[in-house]
């Protein structure tokens, strides 16, 4: 079979590759193929209708941005008339009631005697203070917010959403993930009972009108020209010594260069180097089980306005819910006559899920929760398993990212995205369509990757375009390809 050789290719139309992609078409640069397994793009961000018209995310995505450069592109895929923006309502179901988040800024909301305990370890946090460096994420929690938000909210929470134990993992991706508590404003809230909810880049966000978040990534990959894409048909062999990739199919294609955007660990398997392998199969991650429950009639009023739920306790198997035809009416078949909630499940060799019987326990777990009763008339299930859902930012995985990304590019092979790079940091869609930006950029202008080599800069403000670390102004701006 003939062998079509590019300068360069693309593996994975998520995010990151039609960032990749739509950045190389507007820079002039046409000769690329974009490959994939699915006949649709989205990858992770995907959307899908179910049998009974409902439409589900694979999570819940909600669409905020840390860049400029972004909200064009958003505009390039929706206009601005494609959207509904939501003011954020995001809760916690513990102890029987609904407590706002962030946990540590409305304390008032728990049972006197817990409220203390939150207070009395915030107090010893604060005086502790000056300790030294915290080894991984539980003392990390245990030094900034105590033992007593650390028991009630925060371990039991972060073991249920990762599936690995809090002392497992780094502290370094924390940045703006989570709130650091500010003692006088947790005081300040209990003492005048006032909820404090509005904290965080996404406290304001939008959602397409129609066609769920993988809506945003079919339109934009409509952009890109036909003879670019190689879509439902993904690669099974990766020859990193003749630069050639083989598809399902048999497609065979070579590169200069590549980009790829699949799973690293997944990566460094086709490529079957040993120390890549040995190296990857270090690092952890966790599967997601995403269960959609469609419904008849309305939502209860407790969930009328709520966007989405954290659940830390053990009476149910999910971490999150998602209050999902809250986001967009067109969400279910029969607006004002149907509605929707989609959980999220995680699991690792940690933490086991029964594959079987994960709907079932869903549900279960919904009318513990008080989230849908008896009565309610479930109309639809949905379930998809997510293999690698999140990238665990592990105790080990910097010091692995440092030796393989680099062995990698050595073979001209740049892996980018969320599990890609591996960096749960900057892995929302923003992040990751960046990503694929910022590769294009550099392998044709020598930019420097702000979002993957400086999570820290790129999460700490809004990033103009262009960057104005790149000292040169004038750079185009993203347009339509």
């Amino acid at each position: 079979m003939t062998i079509e050789h590019l300068p360069l290719l693309i593996l994975g139309a998520g995010p990151t590759g039609l960032g990749a992609a739509l950045r190389l078409l507007e820079l002039d640069r046409q000769s690329f193929r974009l490959i994939d397994t699915e006949p649709t793009a989205g990858g992770l961000a995907a959307s899908f209708v179910d049998a009974r018209g409902f439409t589900w995310d694979l999570g819940g995505h909600v669409q905020f941005s840390h860049y400029q450069a972004f909200d064009r592109y958003m505009e390039l895929a929706l206009g601005r008339e494609g959207w509904i923006t939501h003011q954020r309502e995001s809760w916690i179901w513990m102890r029987e009631r609904f407590v706002p988040y962030p946990f540590q800024y409305n304390l008032h909301r728990l049972p006197g005697p817990e409220m203390w305990q939150c207070v009395q370890g915030l107090m010893a946090a604060a005086e502790g203070s000056a300790e030294g460096r915290p080894a991984d994420f539980e003392q990390w929690i245990l030094k900034t917010f105590g033992q007593g938000i650390a028991d009630i909210f925060l371990l039991p929470y972060n073991f249920k959403v990762w599936a690995y134990p809090p002392a497992m993992m780094n502290a370094h991706w924390v940045g703006e993930r989570v709130a650091v508590p500010d003692l006088r404003t947790v005081l300040k809230s209990i003492c005048l009972g006032e909820d404090n909810p509005s904290w965080g880049p996404n406290n304001t966000f939008r959602f397409p009108l129609r066609g769920g978040t993988g809506a945003i990534w079919s339109r934009l990959a409509a952009r890109i020209p036909r003879q670019n894409k190689h879509f439902g048909d993904g690669i099974v062999a990766l020859d990193a010594a003749h630069r050639q990739v083989t598809t399902a199919s048999g497609a065979r294609f070579g590169y200069d260069r590549l980009i790829s955007t699949i799973p690293l660990d997944r990566l460094c398997q086709l490529i079957s180097d040993p120390d890549l392998i040995e190296q990857t199969d270090r690092l952890k991650y966790s599967s997601v089980h995403v269960v959609g429950i469609g419904l008849r009639g309305q939502p209860p009023e407790a969930l009328r306005t709520k966007c989405w739920m954290y659940f830390p306790e053990d009476d149910c198997p999910f971490y999150r819910v998602t209050v999902f035809s809250n986001y967009s009416p067109n969400n279910v078949p029969e607006p004002g006559a149907t509605w929707s909630l989609m959980a999220e499940v995680s699991e690792s060799s940690c933490k086991a899920v029964d594959e079987q019987s994960v709907v079932e326990d869903v549900i279960r777990g919904m009318r513990a929760t008080r989230l849908i009763d008896e009565q309610d008339a479930i109309i639809s299930r949905w379930h998809r398993r997510l293999h690698h859902g999140y990238p665990t930012p592990s105790v080990e995985r910097d010091a692995i990212l440092r030796e393989v990304l680099p062995a990698l590019e050595a073979r001209d092979i740049y892996s980018r995205g969320r599990f890609g790079a591996w960096k749960y940091e900057v892995s929302n869609q923003d992040h990751s369509l960046m990503q694929g930006v910022e590769i294009a950029e550099r392998l044709v202008n020598g930019r420097e990757e702000l979002t993957l080599l400086r999570p820290d800069l790129v999460n700490g403000r809004f990033n103009t375009w262009p960057y104005p670390e790149w000292k040169e102004a004038g750079r185009p701006t993203p347009t339509a390809a």
